[in-house]
């Protein structure tokens, strides 16, 4: 047994197992430290991946040669493509896993991954060496040194759970929490804060009359995450089921408010605004006579359900009395209620932007410990920390994404300067770039940039470069053919679009919102000929598609990129001495040097500093 390593990664949830296969896979040998090897990336929310914003973010870990992707095509029980009737940017994939397999698929490519080597146990200590993190101590009493240690510990730290007046220490339903990680980096320095989130209860699907339920089905045609060629959409779908609250379910709700943790000051930690529970929302929409509910399979090969939207601290009589007078649900039994769960996390302000803290050298922090909520989000994080201190152990340059590049880079920003002030969830509305970090487009934003750090390997590049080339052949085909009325009238007409009087160049005729390529290709046989011959796939005819009928926003956005950009070339000092410049707000000027913004672009998102603050940096750095 080898008790050296290069990193160590503490915690297997959705962000340790990213940052350890990633950091393996380039060439360090990895350790992975979890209390359970049989809950590898263990859902222990919703068994889903993907949704709005966060299926963008899979598809970018995908894309830098992460895991996620893979896993959850290779799990998948249903697949949608949400908000197809907006935008393309905000197109959102998102599938439903089956979450045993989902967990023991991830495990599978673990142990297989060369590099890497797994521990069960609890890591009770950090240790350093000056202002250093050299290794580990657990309770097993077993002392491991690295060069790197990213600590990924989810909601494990200190962590308390609570149904209604009763509460029990642990991390997740049936684990232990983590101690002692939190008090050893208090005492070095560290900034520590309590947060709290939620689970609704289990179903059990025997009890559940479906016949009074509205079912909701996958895609008809559905697609996948991973862009590998190694995995297939899902053949055999599984439908979920919508159900509603009523005022009936509100008043039994409510009559549990006087034992309930949130309202009576037992629960202090910060909850997610943008994922209440059920009895927040009673408090925050007390006019709704009714809420949606969304009862989703846990498995293929289970009865479990669960029931999204009903996340719950109540005590569990009042649960189960409440569900009980949900439609469909009168005579539900449950496999275990609701709770809510406090825990320790790090304000993300302490990091730098490849995730490393400021405080001690070579440790990294990512996922849950800093302040964020949702697979998809610690998944980003554990790469990124994975790659990062691969990189920087190796003495090589950062590997940090801009805002413009992905949503990856629009959410590291966010935590590093904007800090958190509840759980941290990724929005569309978050990104002002979304129009270029559509899910359409992830793997050639990203890919070329995961091959030159050696993670995506040459088959994945070269299938990249293959998309390029053909949307390029297929736009500029578009561009230079002309069509006939003749030729095109009947189609027109069948979509009601305007008819043409002289020839038209399909590209003028494709920007119509009523026109599509694959439409025109049933009209036009040279038009079928020219794409059957090339084999186009539907996401390349897709992808084409959207850079003709955005493409005008497309420029736009790409220019205010740009733009933006000359700021984030104007690198700052980090012992800048911001005091100094006393035509600095005081606000200003305390704000930075807190979070000491590497770039005049970064120092311009910080809250609390104002435009003549940046006008101020711009004057003095532009020196």
């Amino acid at each position: 047994m080898r008790f050296e390593y290069d990193i160590i990664v503490v915690g297997a949830g959705h962000a340790g197992c990213e940052a350890a296969a990633a950091a393996a896979n380039l060439g360090s040998r990895t350790l992975l430290v979890t209390m359970d090897m049989t809950k590898f990336a263990h859902m222990s929310c919703n068994p889903a991946v993907g949704g709005v914003a966060k299926g963008q973010i899979v598809r970018e870990i995908d894309a830098l040669g992460g895991y996620m992707g893979i896993v959850t095509d290779r799990s998948t029980i249903q697949f949608r493509m949400l908000n197809r009737s907006k935008g393309a940017a905000m197109w959102s994939p998102r599938a439903q896993c089956d979450k045993q397999a989902f967990s023991a698929e991830w495990r599978r490519m673990l142990e297989n991954t060369p590099n890497l080597s797994l521990w069960q146990d609890s890591v009770t200590e950090i240790l350093f060496e000056d202002d250093r993190a050299v290794g580990i101590a657990t309770a097993f009493g077993v002392r491991f040194a690295a060069r790197a240690v990213i600590l990924t510990n989810g909601t494990f730290l200190n962590g308390l759970m609570h149904i209604g007046r009763s509460h029990q220490a642990g991390g997740r339903a049936g684990d232990a929490p983590s101690y002692g990680i939190s008090d050893r980096l208090r005492e070095r320095g560290f900034e520590v804060g309590r947060m709290k989130t939620g689970t609704p209860a289990r179903l059990d699907a025997r009890t559940i009359d479906f016949s009074k339920l509205e079912p909701q089905h996958g895609d008809s045609r559905p697609i996948k995450f991973s862009y590998s060629a190694d995995t297939e959409s899902v053949t055999d779908q599984l439908p979920c089921y919508l159900a509603y609250t009523s005022s009936l379910v509100h008043d039994t709700l409510r009559e549990g408010f006087g034992d309930s943790p949130l309202f009576n000051g037992i629960i202090r930690g910060i909850g997610p605004r943008y994922c209440p529970s059920i009895e927040d929302k009673l408090r925050t929409f007390a006019d709704k006579e009714q809420h949606q509910l969304f009862l989703e399979p846990e498995g293929r090969n289970t009865t479990e359900y669960y029931l999204n939207g009903f996340s719950s601290s109540l005590s569990w009589q009042v649960q189960v009395a409440a569900l009980q007078k949900i439609r469909g649900l009168e005579n539900v039994h449950i496999f275990r209620p609701g709770y809510a769960i406090e825990y320790d996390y790090f304000p993300p302000t302490q990091l730098h932007h490849t995730l490393e803290t400021k405080l001690v050298r070579n440790l990294y922090f990512a996922g849950q410990i800093n302040g964020t909520t949702g697979y998809e989000e610690a998944g980003a994080q554990g790469l990124m920390a994975g790659i990062n201190a691969h990189l920087k152990i190796n003495g090589k340059e950062p590997f940090v994404l801009r805002r413009n590049q992905a949503y990856i880079g629009v959410l590291i920003d966010d935590l590093v300067t904007k800090g958190v002030d509840e759980p941290y969830r990724m929005f569309t509305s978050r990104a002002e770039y979304r129009i270029l970090l559509r899910q359409d487009n992830a793997d050639l934003r990203l890919t070329s940039l995961s091959h030159e750090l050696g993670l995506a390997d040459e088959r994945r590049y070269r299938n990249v470069l293959k998309k390029q080339e053909n949307i390029d052949a297929l736009l500029k085909y578009i561009r230079e053919t002309n069509v006939s009325p003749e030729e095109i009238g009947d189609y027109l007409t069948a979509v009601g679009s305007s008819p043409i009087r002289q020839k038209k160049r399909m590209h003028d005729l494709l920007l119509r919102n009523d026109t599509s390529i694959q439409g025109m290709a049933e009209h036009l046989p040279d038009f079928r000929t020219f794409l059957t011959s090339r084999h186009f796939t539907p996401e390349e005819i897709e992808g084409a598609e959207i850079l003709l009928k955005y493409g005008g926003y497309i420029d736009r956005e790409q220019q205010a990129a740009e733009k933006s950009a000359r700021l984030e070339a104007i690198r700052i000092r980090p012992d800048f001495d911001y005091h100094s410049l006393k035509s600095l707000s005081i606000e200003a000027r305390q704000k930075l040097t807190r979070i000491r913004p590497a770039t005049i672009g970064q120092a311009s998102r910080i809250p609390g500093v104002s435009p003549a603050d940046i006008q101020v940096l711009l004057v003095y750095f532009g020196r």
